[in-house]
Order: C-alpha cells, then structure tokens, then sequence
C-alpha cells in the first residue's frame, strides 16, 4: 500500500508539472497580454490592428513603412539642400557646407544601397578644359570629403560639366558665383 501511495504521488507530481509548463503560454489575441520575448519584464499587449504596445510605447505593425517613409523625407529634404558653392577657382568646401555634407553622408551610411552623383561646374570664365578640370577638382574635393565620413566609394560617381550648365546664364559675378558649384544628385 505504501507503493501505490508514493506511486500515486509521483504520478500527481508529473501532471502538476505538465499543465503548470502548459500554463506558461500566454494567449495571443487581440487585447491579450503576452509574455515579453525580450526579457525585459515589460508587459505586451497586442491590439486589434496588429500593433502591441510595449510597457508605455505604442509600436505600430507598419514600423517598418514608417521608417521607410521617414528615411523618404529625409531624401526629400536633402535633395532640396545638395549643392556645395565655391570661391573663384577654387575646389575648397567653406565651412559653411560642414553641416550639409554631414547630412548627406549620415544618410548614404544608413542606405547603403543608395547612390549618388556629385555634378562639377564652373563658371564661364576660362577655357573649356580647364573648367572641365576644375569641375572635377571641385566634384573630387565633394567625394572625398563624403568619404572621410564614412561613406563607400561605391556609393559615389563624379561627372564634371565646366560652364556647360550654368544655373545662372548671366555675364555678372552674382551669376558666375551661382555656376561655381557641385550637386549631389540622388
């Protein structure tokens, strides 16, 4: 009798054992509060339209297209502010463009599938030659400056234009200051 007691003991254990492992899974519908797999020990509810909220933090189903969308403006914005004026026979970057050229390499970083082309040109002073030349200085100056941020080589290609394409056809120094330039082109 003493065995069918221990037996029947045993046997009691084993059952508490697999319904309290069967108990440690938490539903997962709509409303209901879920286990962490994080581990941080924050709670997690899932909502009907497939976002969970995380302790305090709403986090949407569609994180990943509003990341997209965000990094989307991001282009957008630096499309807007690509273009990297020089002095007079220059391929110097001013200071002035240190931000705008941080920009630009902080995101060609975090999209490294993304390439760019870094236009070169001049005003229409000077031969043909030397202002395809000094274009090129100028775009050379631009690729290099990105890639001393961080940015793949791979990511860069230069084309320079000389006077071919001015952005201002006048015969004035407020024109020719505005054809002394580099674009980067997305």
């Amino acid at each position: 009798m003493f065995k069918q007691v221990i037996a029947s003991f045993i046997i009691g254990m084993m059952v508490l054992s697999v319904s309290a492992c069967s108990t440690s899974q938490e539903s997962s519908e709509a409303g209901a509060i879920v286990e962490d797999p994080t581990g941080s020990g924050e709670e997690i509810t899932n909502l009907e339209d497939g976002a969970v909220i995380v302790g305090d933090d709403y986090v949407s189903e569609n994180a990943n297209a509003e990341i997209e969308a965000a990094e989307k403006a991001k282009l957008e914005a630096l499309k807007q502010d690509a273009t990297i004026y020089f002095g007079f026979d220059s391929e110097t970057i001013a200071n002035d463009y240190v931000a705008l050229l941080q920009a630009h390499a902080e995101f060609l970083r975090n999209n490294p599938n993304i390439k760019v082309i870094i236009e070169g040109h001049t005003d229409e002073r000077g031969t043909p030659e030397y202002n395809v030349a000094l274009g090129e200085r100028r775009t050379r100056s631009v690729a290099q400056y990105l890639m001393n941020l961080g940015v793949s080589v791979d990511q860069l290609s230069i084309v320079s234009y000389g006077e071919e394409k001015p952005l201002d056809p006048g015969h004035y120094e407020g024109a020719w200051a505005k054809n002394r330039r580099a674009v980067i082109v997305y």
